[in-house]
């Protein structure tokens, strides 16, 4: 390890229902970093929002007993610097007694490689919070972290820019709550059987359902509200095919990936969690392709396991026009970093649908670029490097007005007695 390599911060976990495939695509991403340029330094987001890092957070196998874990952790809360760095310091309030017989410990991080999916993680939070502290991340900012974790918004924010996407409407709990009936009447109206619903701000396949009559799409937006207070009611396509790409780069040059199909098991109507990351039939979960070379013993595989077919069986033609739509998406939604756009195709009509936008996809998509000629640490080191870059010129802009309102001068018209508030 290089005495020069760069501090990374891994930040996985967090409070959301997709925690632990948080914690699958971080191990991957921190055991594919090239050693001799990067030290992974895991910052684990507990399910409570305790703040951990050390070594055994490295260790997939340690998550079996997350008590046990936490213990051998070391919490830490974040310690901001003028330099463009972040520090983690230890937080002694919630930590063991032994821990106050020596000093603090004191890590500090030059970028943030985020590894959360879903809730803060993904929706712009922690994106904000690295914007707040002035350190470097590998994501989407704020604005399209926060409309890309919003299916509503990103199906509003696509049709606007002429994007084609599937007819849908969208309603908050307490629009639901009490007045059931009228919502059901509403969607039945404007949309036709068969009917997919979706928390409007979860991922990962959790809490989407297919309804085919009146008694399920009850049932399943009742459901969906378990998860999120927003939900999204589409049309389905029957003659479905899913198409996905991703997308790496940012605002200067953005390159799209090859395209995958993602296969369904045979009982399942659409995607499921299940199926995105806990089956083992698939090509990848039976022979390790797909996977880094360097996680491929380190980590588990996540996303790489779900059975997909890359690349997708399709003309060149429209595999162009999918990547190029996808790139076109990528900069509407002002993204950075690595993203995977997921997209339908009614087989009965040919018509191309956008479905939703990932800025922190599952496994970083990792599987997607082995085969576009991008192996997993070089993936890894562009994002560093573009987040890096994008650090640089957020910092080249002016980011203070030198003038001292504060001053005696400036305070007397504010102070009480002049006419101030």
């Amino acid at each position: 390890m290089s005495s020069e390599s760069l501090q990374v911060g891994v930040v996985l976990g967090g409070v959301a229902p997709e925690h632990e495939v948080s914690v699958i695509s971080a191990l991957q991403a921190a055991a594919a970093l090239d050693r001799d340029r990067y030290t992974p330094v895991p910052i684990y987001v507990a399910k409570d929002g305790t703040w951990y890092t050390g070594e055994p957070l490295l260790e997939v196998e340690q998550y079996q007993d997350l008590d046990a874990l936490r213990e051998a952790a070391t919490p830490v809360a974040l310690a901001p610097t003028p330099h463009g760095h972040l520090d983690l310091l230890e937080d002694r309030e919630a930590g063991a007694l032994e821990r106050f017989k020596r000093p603090p410990l004191r890590t500090r991080i030059d970028v943030m490689l985020l590894g959360l999916h879903g809730g803060p993680g993904e929706n712009g939070g922690i994106q904000g919070l690295c914007e707040t502290v002035n350190v470097p991340y590998t994501s989407a900012g704020v604005l399209g972290s926060a409309l890309g974790m919003d299916k509503v918004m990103a199906k509003r924010v696509c049709r606007a820019a002429g994007i084609p996407v599937v007819d849908f409407v969208a309603f908050r709990e307490d629009e639901w709550g009490y007045r059931e009936e009228a919502a059901l009447d509403e969607c039945e109206a404007a949309l036709d059987y068969p009917l997919v619903v979706k928390p409007a701000r979860c991922g990962s396949s959790i809490g989407i359902a297919q309804a085919e009559d009146r008694a399920s799409l009850d049932v399943a937006i009742e459901d969906a509200f378990r998860y999120d207070d927003k939900v999204v009611v589409e049309e389905a396509v029957e003659a479905l095919r899913e198409i996905n790409c991703s997308v790496l780069g940012d605002r200067h040059e953005a390159t799209p990936s090859v395209l995958e199909e993602p296969v369904a098991s045979a009982e399942d109507e659409v995607l499921t969690f299940h199926d995105k990351y806990m089956r083992e039939d698939g090509d990848a979960a039976k022979d390790g392709e797909g996977r880094g070379a360097k996680s491929a013993e380190a980590a588990p595989e996540g996303m790489a396991a779900q059975d997909r077919i890359v690349p997708a069986d399709l003309p060149d033609e429209r595999t162009e026009e999918i990547q190029e739509m996808a790139v076109r998406i990528f900069h509407h939604f002002e993204c950075a970093g690595v993203v995977r756009i997921d997209f339908m195709i009614d087989e009965a009509t040919g018509q191309l649908y956008f479905n939703e936008i990932n800025t922190i996809p599952g496994s970083f998509s990792f599987y997607l670029w082995e085969p576009s000629g991008v192996p997993f640490d070089e993936l890894l080191d562009r994002l560093v490097r573009i987040a890096r870059r994008r650090h640089r010129e957020h910092n080249g802009r002016v980011q203070t007005y030198d003038v001292n309102l504060l001053a005696e001068k400036s305070l007397r018209g504010v102070k009480s007695g002049d006419g101030g508030a």
